[in-house]
């Protein structure tokens, strides 16, 4: 499996049963490295070269985070502005993290219907996450996938256990 680091950033974390749930599928993966944004910079001051010196270590990046008011969660947002800044790039000219991938997990609390053209927001999570997906294109890194907990506020315990092998099946893939 690759060395895998999986950012998680939730501001609400200790009300999400969902998300409690799902860390729990990382539990006992080898080579996986799970940080807590919102444990490491309560405070919001990221430390970037430390973050860069860190991701370089990795083959894969997993952002698991919350739709939060159709984007990113504040703190991630700024972990990204700050760790993917344009100016990093060796002295040859590539970008150091080329080569890497990442597989985007999300969580919404709305129904999938209400997360389409047509639905009751008149966007797609895919749309929302645009911002995100141009930061890995840009720094060439391969976007795996997307997975994506529709209806994360109000899951059955069958559900969540559904979720989790879903979680764990896409996480065995290479």
């Amino acid at each position: 499996m690759k060395k895998t680091l999986i950012l998680f950033a939730h501001p609400y974390f200790e009300h999400s049963t969902t998300n409690i749930r799902l860390l729990e599928c990382y539990d006992g993966m080898d080579n996986m490295t799970l940080r807590d944004l919102y444990e490491d910079y309560p405070d919001f001051h990221i430390q970037p070269f430390r973050e860069r010196k860190r991701i370089v270590d990795y083959d894969r990046i997993i952002f698991h985070f919350p739709i939060i008011w159709f984007g990113l969660p504040p703190l991630l947002k700024l972990w990204i502005d700050e760790v993917f800044d344009m100016r990093w790039i060796s002295e040859s000219g590539l970008n150091i993290l080329s080569g890497k991938d990442a597989l985007i997990i999300t969580s919404v609390g709305g129904r999938e219907l209400n997360y389409s053209k047509d639905g009751k927001f008149g966007a797609t999570v895919s749309d929302l996450l645009t911002g995100l997906r141009v930061s890995l294109q840009v720094n060439n890194i391969e976007l795996k996938g997307i997975h994506i907990i529709y209806n994360a506020d109000n899951l059955s315990e069958e559900d969540l256990d559904f979720q989790c092998g879903e979680l764990s099946k896409i996480l065995k893939v290479e």
